[in-house]
């Protein structure tokens, strides 16, 4: 079998990023394609394939501005060549879905999610809150074409796998087919219970930007009298910041062992967007600490209420409060937690994509 994968963009390791490292190292000798590469900016197991670019990677200050060339991603990934490949995998959350391959090769859609900003959260990205009202109509008629562009080639993957039954449902309204759901994986063996006593306090892991809803998690522990940590980066920072009183730390990009240090000592980690799946919420469970999480979205999925914590029914600072209240109150057996993250490996990941992988090319 001769496989290709394909992932949108490589400029970091980001959950999606987590998810082709595992099929990297399951399938050493892939060819990978992406549209933009960041030489050093993902794990060795993707560096090793030697990613192939589009004519995207040419443009000027592509490494900090790649999405600024969002109306040229149709073209660029379309102009990818599979002829050699039997299988082709790829990991979409944007447009690595909309390859075209040879009529004799098999294509597996892995679907992070149909196109967040074309779709349901514009506003989020590019709403006149965020751009002026000139520069979001004007965006607002690219991701009109940028949507239908994307309902349009739908068709191009033989198979859908969604990461969550939330995002499946979200292929099934846009795309109108039917997913498979295989969980993505988390790293249990690194994210593991320590012996130290967790503080009174919170965690928040995410990238700043606004569909997180991170000001609820700020405001919530405020009303709890609770200290807040904030690991991450993005372009809402600044105005996080102007929201924060002195109990909250933004501690910008971690590393991996600073941030299983930040799951183990914190009381609770928060999760007070809508998400369509998830890792954080994993990674902390697997550590063995409790999340309290927005009801909705793929923390359904993950988060187990009263046995690995607390699912809020409304992203309101004072529901957030009075659940991260009472998660600090409460006794959660730290064993059980983890025994539940357990239940999304790696190992587990790995097995069930490579197992639909070889019936696909069979």
């Amino acid at each position: 079998m001769r496989l290709a994968l394909v992932h949108d963009w490589l400029t970091g390791m980001r959950g999606g990023e987590k998810v082709l490292e595992v099929l990297c190292e399951r399938f050493p000798s892939a060819g990978l394609f992406t549209l933009v590469h960041v030489p050093g900016s993902v794990s060795p197991a993707i560096e090793r394939l030697g990613p192939k670019t589009s004519f995207i990677q040419r443009l000027p200050r592509v490494k900090n501005y790649y999405r600024h060339y969002l109306p040229l991603f149709p073209t660029a990934i379309e102009q990818f060549d599979f002829d050699d490949f039997d299988v082709v995998v790829s990991l979409s959350h944007c447009c690595a879905k909309s390859i075209v391959r040879p009529g004799r090769a098999r294509h597996i859609c892995y679907c992070l999610t149909p196109m967040r900003y074309a779709w349901d959260q514009f506003d989020a990205y590019f709403g006149p809150a965020r751009l002026g009202r000139t520069r979001s109509w004007l965006m607002r008629r690219v991701m009109a074409r940028l949507a239908r562009w994307d309902r349009e080639t739908a068709g191009r993957a033989d198979r859908y796998v969604a990461i969550s039954h939330y995002v499946a449902g979200r292929i099934a309204r846009y795309y109108n087919r039917g997913a498979t759901v295989i969980y993505p994986p988390v790293d249990t063996d690194f994210f593991r219970p320590r012996s130290q006593v967790a503080e009174r306090s919170a965690l928040v892991v995410s990238a700043l930007v606004p569909y997180k809803r991170i000001e609820v998690a700020i405001e919530a522990c405020a009303i709890a009298n609770v200290p807040l940590t904030i690991a991450g980066a993005g372009p809402d920072r600044a105005r996080l910041e102007s929201l924060a009183g002195p109990g909250v730390t933004f501690l910008g990009r971690v590393s991996d062992n600073e941030l299983r240090e930040l799951y183990t000592s914190s009381g609770v980690t928060l999760l007070p967007g809508e998400e369509d799946f998830g890792i954080v919420p994993l990674e902390a469970q697997a550590c063995g600490r409790p999340v309290v999480a927005y009801g909705r979205g793929g923390a359904r999925e993950t988060v187990l209420q009263n046995t690995t914590g607390l699912l809020v029914d409304e992203p309101s600072p004072a529901a957030f409060g009075a659940a991260i209240s009472r998660a600090l109150t409460m006794s959660f057996d730290s064993a059980a937690i983890r025994e539940h993250a357990e239940r999304f490996s790696r190992t587990r990941f790995g097995d069930e994509m490579a197992a639909l992988i070889h019936a696909e090319s069979a």
